[in-house]
């Protein structure tokens, strides 16, 4: 009975916060479009849905919206870890200070720091002007999809520096320095050692750089330009522009769906993967 009791606003609370919403956005994507207020009739229709797996707009919209996320992703773990590593490394002295300089964007307006960007990545821009010097001409960055995983990156950079950080700080140092007594250089060390007990970081970091920017819509509007149609522009042109709820609902909910069932995916892979490991060394 007490557990029940300490457990209820718990449930009533993700009851009101994550079910009821969840529900009336597949009401919603269920529904079939109207005239009125709101535009849409209650139903059980899955014409929003079958427009979404037969209409190249959406599919090509989810296509590019998750190679967008898996670039981010990838660039912020190659930028983030070695910034992770190197902040962990510092002398104590140091750490909280990098740690205050990460943290110092949160601290300014999302939008008016993507806004930045496009002076930063304008043809005049001092950017723009380092890279035509470098390559010995005009090298267009801003509404291209350079400038738009440059503006990604960015600012989902910190969303993968503090896990990492977070873990490689609480790797024991006495592993390293057993490592090294055994023969192994720094770099085998690294390999063998520091990054597999790194690995939940790496996982969490990628996990919260990747669901959010799979969905992403302001950043795409302001430095992608027309081509860079990502799901979350499109879903805000059918909810917005084209007054369809149903349709703007539906796209929700299967980016739910598919972010829900790449990462199961992954996991299973991942098991019969350590299955098959574990069977072959018996």
């Amino acid at each position: 009975m007490n557990r029940t009791l300490v457990l209820a606003p718990i449930w009533a609370w993700l009851g009101l916060l994550l079910v009821a919403p969840l529900a009336i956005l597949m009401a919603i994507a269920l529904a079939e479009p109207a005239d009125g207020v709101p535009p849409f009739a209650l139903a059980l229709s899955l014409e929003s849905f079958r427009t979404i797996l037969s209409d190249p707009l959406y599919s090509d919209a989810f296509t590019l919206s998750l190679r967008a996320a898996a670039m981010t992703t990838l660039g912020c773990l190659l930028l983030g870890y070695p910034t992770a590593l190197a902040i962990v490394r510092a002398p104590l002295a140091w750490r909280d200070a990098l740690l205050l300089a990460i943290m110092l964007p949160f601290w300014t307006g999302f939008l008016m720091r993507v806004n930045a960007w496009i002076g930063l990545l304008a043809d005049d821009g001092w950017i723009a002007r380092l890279a035509g010097a470098v390559f010995g001409g005009p090298v267009p960055l801003l509404y291209t999809q350079t400038g738009l995983l440059v503006g990604m990156v960015y600012a989902y950079l910190p969303f993968m520096i503090l896990p990492l950080y977070a873990t490689i700080a609480r790797l024991d140092p006495a592993l390293l320095d057993a490592a090294r007594d055994l023969g192994a250089p720094p770099w085998r060390g690294f390999v063998r050692v520091t990054l597999p007990l790194s690995m939940p970081g790496i996982l969490a970091g990628c996990a919260l750089v990747f669901i959010p920017a799979t969905g992403e819509f302001v950043i795409p509007e302001l430095l992608g330009g027309p081509g860079a149609q990502l799901v979350g522009r499109v879903l805000w042109a059918e909810f917005f522009a084209n007054r369809d709820w149903p349709m703007a609902s539906a796209l929700a909910v299967s980016l739910l769906v598919l972010l829900l069932a790449i990462p199961a995916s992954l996991r299973w892979l991942w098991g019969r993967a350590v299955a098959r490991g574990i069977a072959s060394d018996r």
